[in-house]
């Protein structure tokens, strides 16, 4: 039987007052600072075997999103442009200037956000499997019919999946993995359990649906000319996303490098953590071959 999911013992877990909400944030090792955001379905836990291998020559931040893990789970305040508010407070109160970013799913919003309002702060960007509204073909990929969830939510929507948590996040695991297998029963205990606590599949249900809002502000800075300068690796696992992320980034960014997770569905980590983390540390390290 498989752990579930846990940053390694060292790491240093706390919350911190961000914004208005308290956030559970776990740092761990010594070096210049990354940053690893999460997305729907997990939480800070799902980067255990990256933060593992990058604390050797990192400083890893790891935060859990508003709304979702530990975090606390206010009512409003989902928009990615808050979220990423969240995420500088956080820096403030570590005293952290620069970092490397690096992202998955809903986490990609937030990310590109961040980015966006801070770019001198970014010193390079990577986006993991999922897009970002507003940009690029944002409008085409809504179209798919596996994003139904994308306009899910409300309060008869909560009432139905109440106590059915798992029943709901198991159709995530395997229909967006290449091999279900690969999202292990440990590890869909564990968020199961932490999706069910109070006010957690809400703050889900309403990182969805600020979307509308994340396009429109998205798209009000694009309209500005403006471009993400710094270097950003586009990632998609080779069963979902693949080429697609950085065709998705190319519309807002200036310098793009695309990589692809053999094998893999939308959970790269774990459904092939060696080459995630493999290209994650390589673009990080300035290779320009990535």
């Amino acid at each position: 039987m498989t752990d579930a999911p846990n940053l390694p013992a060292n790491f240093h877990a706390q919350y911190v007052q961000a914004n208005g909400v308290s956030l559970y944030v776990r740092t761990g090792g010594q070096g210049p600072a990354v940053v690893l955001l999460h997305g729907y379905g997990e939480t800070g836990d799902m980067w255990t075997p990256m933060a593992a291998d990058l604390m050797g020559d990192h400083f890893v931040i790891v935060p859990d999103l508003r709304g979702l893990g530990l975090s606390s789970k206010p009512l409003g305040g989902f928009d990615k442009k808050t979220q990423a508010g969240d995420l500088a407070d956080i820096l403030a109160a570590l005293g952290i200037g620069q970092i490397d970013l690096v992202a998955h799913d809903i986490g990609n919003m937030v990310a590109f956000q961040f980015a966006a309002q801070h770019p001198e702060r970014v010193r390079r960007l990577v986006l993991i499997d999922a897009p970002v509204p507003g940009v690029g073909p944002w409008d085409e990929i809504l179209k798919n019919p596996l994003l139904w969830h994308f306009r899910f939510g409300g309060p008869d929507m909560e009432r139905l999946v109440a106590g059915r948590e798992r029943i709901y996040l198991d159709r995530f695991w395997n229909e967006f993995s290449a091999d279900p297998a690969k999202f292990d029963e440990a590890s869909r205990t564990h968020y199961a359990q932490l999706y069910a606590l109070p006010g957690a599949m809400h703050s889900g249900f309403a990182q969805f649906s600020a979307f509308d809002q994340d396009a429109a502000d998205n798209r009000a800075w694009l309209a500005t000319g403006t471009r993400l300068a710094m270097p950003v690796l586009a990632v998609g696992g080779e069963k979902s996303f693949g080429t697609t992320m950085a065709t998705v980034m190319r519309a807002a960014a200036t310098d793009v490098r695309e990589g692809v997770i053999p094998g893999s569905g939308h959970w790269i980590m774990e459904e092939n953590p060696q080459a995630t983390i493999a290209l994650v540390r390589d673009f990080l390290a300035g290779n320009e071959a990535v």
